[in-house]
Parts: structure tokens; sequence; C-alpha cells
């Protein structure tokens, strides 16, 4: 088993290739790994991250096969169906890293700001599922000065989201709350930023 400390070094070294345009070997999908991990996996970190298509968590942490457990939802958010499978990469895989991964200017985000802005009347049904569990992070930060400045907002709202899944997850499953006591879990959030490409943790 990797433990979590161990786990974060190896995102934040396979991130420094990637923005260094150094990638490793490791990361290559040969068929000699692919047919390693047919027979079974050991993922050594899990990734709750955003669905956009620019935010492949492989790539961007130059891993390979068999090394990430991804869940990807619209806006990184904490669903019970979420919930449930990293309970089930933890439990299952041992795996004791758990990562939040949102982006800059995630469009979730931007959804869910735009949503507020209209009357209820006026609001998109579909949207709501996601919007409805992003606007408790984000609805607090309409009353302080950073609403002044659109693109301050972005910034605050996608970190108030990223901070507010990571406390989902620590707090919300009795599972995972016994794994951080008293089993090495641990549940971190991050941010991509897409025009750089750096990964910044925080919440450790």
């Amino acid at each position: 088993m990797i433990g979590a400390q161990e786990a974060l070094a190896r995102l934040r070294a396979g991130n420094e290739r990637f923005v260094s345009e150094a990638l490793g070997s490791e990361a290559i999908t040969t068929p000699s790994r692919r047919r390693q991990v047919a027979v079974a996996q050991e993922p050594f970190a899990i990734l709750l991250g955003c669905s956009d298509s620019r935010v492949p968590a492989e790539i961007i942490f130059d891993q390979g096969l068999g090394d990430l457990f991804v869940i990807r939802v619209a806006g990184n958010i904490v669903a019970p169906s979420q919930i449930d499978s990293v309970e089930f990469a933890a439990d299952r895989y041992r795996t004791r890293l758990v990562v939040v991964l949102g982006h800059s200017t995630c469009g979730a985000i931007l959804a869910t700001l735009e949503e507020l802005a209209r009357p209820a009347s006026e609001q998109s049904r579909n949207l709501r599922s996601i919007v409805d569990r992003v606007r408790p992070s984000i609805e607090p930060l309409l009353a302080t000065e950073v609403a002044h400045d659109h693109a301050t907002l972005v910034r605050h709202a996608v970190r108030a989201n990223i901070r507010a899944s990571v406390n989902q997850l620590r707090r919300g499953s009795r599972l995972l709350e016994q794994l951080i006591r008293s089993d090495g879990l641990l549940v971190v959030g991050a941010e991509y930023s897409l025009e750089s490409g750096v990964v910044d943790f925080f919440e450790v």
C-alpha cells in the first residue's frame, strides 16, 4: 500500500513533468502494462475531478494505466454516487489519498453564477442538480467585496466549491471518517490552472 504522503509526492512530481514537458516513461501505455492491470489494479490515488475535457487527470499528473482511480462529474461536486465511488476505491484497493480536483474558470461555476443572477422562473431545471450542489459554497461570496469583480468572484468561487467538496468527503461518510481517523486516509483539495498547467494543492 502506498501511503497518502508518498502518493501526494507522486502527483506533484508528475504534474511538474507535465508542465515542463518532460513526461516520464512510466506513463506510456505499453502492452505489458495493459496486460498487468487487466489482472488487477492498485491505484495509488483517487481523483474526484471535473468532467471538463481540458482536465484529464492521467495526463496532467503524467500517470499511466492503473495508477489513478478517477471519478469525473461537472463541477467536481459530491453526490451520493461520488461518495460511494470514493468509498469503494478506498476500501477495496486501500488507496489512501483522495484529491478533489477543480480548475480555473470552471464552466459549472460560471453556470451556477449565471443561474443565481436569473429570476427563479428563468432558471434551467436541467442544470438544477449541479447548481443546487454548487450554490451553498458560492452564495455567501455574493455578499462580500469579491462579488464586485467577476474574475475575482470566479476565482474565489472555484476554491470555495473545492473546499466544500473536500469537507463533504471528510464528514459525509462514516467509512471515510473512520479511515481518516485511524487508517491514514487523506482528503485534499487542488486546483488546476488551464493557463499554466500547474496544479496547486491546498487543504492538505
